[in-house]
């Protein structure tokens, strides 16, 4: 069946992603043990994802069909050069037929709202605050609360750094 630009824009009205509050993920400590993903590669053209869409889509299709998704899945993105990324879909237990990542480790968190563009400067601050905190940062990851649509129809596009660190021994 063909799909027009019309069904799409009804799909994506549709559609209702769970309302955020920001102040549950800003500033936050998290310490992981083994938190499970679902991996899949993203396609990019200096820094700009060409498949995120399809590549999310198969990664909840998968989740969804082994009874794995959580009632609000994490989704995280490790940009891990100009030309592509990681993208990590939370399951609550084994996918079949899926790569899997599990996760393990200490992250604090940030809450940052605005167009992709500002990326660079929220990574700045990002590492600012870690800093800040006395740890040091391991890896960054984005995670993104919303999909596209409704963050046109919010007019916000909120989303969480998600800094893994180390911490050191007091």
């Amino acid at each position: 069946m063909k799909t027009t630009g019309t069904d799409v824009t009804a799909q994506s009205a549709a559609h209702h992603c769970p309302p955020f509050d920001p102040s549950a993920w800003d500033k936050r400590e998290l310490v992981w043990r083994d938190k499970m993903f679902v991996k899949e590669h993203v396609h990019a053209l200096f820094h700009v994802p060409l498949d995120f869409g399809r590549k999310m889509a198969e990664a909840q299709a998968k989740i969804d069909a082994a009874l794995a998704s959580p009632p609000r899945p994490l989704v995280l993105s490790d940009e891990t050069s100009a030309f592509g990324s990681e993208l990590y879909v939370e399951a609550t237990q084994l996918v079949p037929k899926a790569t899997m990542a599990s996760m393990s480790g200490t992250f604090l968190t940030r809450v940052f709202d605005g167009p992709y563009r500002e990326a660079p400067k929220w990574v700045e601050a990002m590492k600012q605050y870690v800093a800040g905190t006395g740890h040091s940062l391991d890896k960054l990851y984005f995670g993104y609360v919303q999909c596209p649509a409704c963050a046109r129809a919010s007019g916000h596009n909120p989303v969480v750094l998600f800094a893994q660190v180390h911490v050191r021994p007091s």
